[in-house]
């Protein structure tokens, strides 16, 4: 049997996707599975053994518009699909499976595409299951008759390579970072937009008390386009970090991340790779909620002070970010400390 699965456009979707890929992946041993993600997607499932094949749509390159989404249909029609499975919610990943000609297509009732479905899976009414995501791709599985239970899942493990950790290390050390320092990772981004993020000079202030009491090295992670919150950082704090902010790929970042020793950051797709590679988390939420979309692993601690207006799941807020405005360096390095404290005890 061949099958093909349409995932997530999220990193942090795709990670809380991965137990659903893994039981398909159990269910169905023998099946040649393969996987349409976004590039950076497809990045983060390269090394996870849930696939045989990956396959790159990327709607801003080779397949944008209708021509290139035409052009993706048409090649996965010549690969011969029995079944599609849809993790993603819109209309634009039954369309594509529906113009591959794939006999079988599965998928939550979702974005008026119903009608281009072979098997319509009722969406999970409120409270109907658990509000975390990673019960929401779980769940389609088992009303599609591919899984016979839901089974909750404490920690969503990322692998990565050996080799790899081991060239993030080389990395990391000729990008500054002292060998056998103590590393602390931040991520002060969040792909989803401005509302998610906590204010650069916080996070400066709690970096810099955390490396005056722990000789730490402060590491920024971060795309290009957070250049500007990177810079903001680097100018409040009294010991330069090392700047990573656009200089790496979300390829890389598991393995990168596994070389630290702490994250604190937003809620975003670096803090559930971070999770997923093993760190301890702080994670400081504003407008989400982390009952939804809280990393999955028992080494976090959640940073959040909800104002009325929270959840609010803006991009942008219109009004006085007090959501993010009501947390203080205090609460989030109070959050990092038993971490801290931990880590050097473990390296003595």
């Amino acid at each position: 049997m061949k099958i093909l699965i349409r995932t997530t456009n999220w990193v942090g979707d795709a990670i809380m996707a991965l137990p659903a890929l893994r039981a398909v992946r159990k269910r169905f041993p023998d099946a040649e599975i393969a996987i349409v993600a976004r590039p950076y997607v497809a990045d983060i499932y390269r090394d996870q053994a849930v696939c045989n094949k990956l396959i790159a749509y990327d709607p801003k390159g080779l397949h944008a518009g209708i021509f290139g989404r035409e052009r993706l249909a048409s090649e996965l029609r010549a690969q011969k699909f029995d079944v599609a499975l849809l993790l993603q919610n819109a209309f634009d990943a039954a369309w594509l499976v529906w113009r591959a000609n794939i006999p079988e297509r599965i998928g939550y009732a979702r974005d008026g595409r119903s009608f281009l479905l072979t098997k319509i899976v009722p969406l999970p009414m409120h409270g109907e299951i658990p509000a975390h995501e990673k019960f929401y791709y779980l769940e389609l599985l088992r009303r599609a008759g591919w899984l016979d239970s839901v089974q909750e899942e404490t920690f969503i493990e990322l692998c990565v390579p050996g080799e790899k950790r081991r060239s993030a290390d080389e990395f990391l050390c000729k990008s500054g970072v002292r060998r056998g320092a103590l590393r602390i990772a931040i991520g002060a981004g969040a792909s989803y937009g401005s509302a998610k993020c906590w204010l650069p000079p916080r996070f400066a202030e709690v970096a810099n008390r955390l490396q005056s009491e722990s000789d730490a090295d402060v590491i920024l992670f971060g795309t290009a386009a957070e250049a500007g919150v990177a810079t903001a950082i680097s100018a409040e704090m009294r010991r330069s970090p090392i700047d990573l902010t656009g200089k790496t790929a979300i390829a890389d970042l598991p393995a990168l991340l596994s070389q630290c020793h702490l994250f604190i950051g937003n809620d975003s797709g670096a803090m559930h790779v971070a999770a997923a590679v093993g760190l301890p988390v702080v994670a400081v939420f504003g407008p989400t909620d982390p009952e939804g979309t809280a990393p999955v692993t028992p080494r976090c601690n959640i940073v959040q002070r909800k104002p009325y207006c929270s959840p609010c799941f803006l991009r942008r807020c219109p009004t006085d970010h007090r959501c993010m405005a009501a947390v203080t360096p205090d609460m989030v390095e109070a959050a990092a400390r038993p971490w801290l404290s931990s880590i050097q005890v473990q390296r003595g």
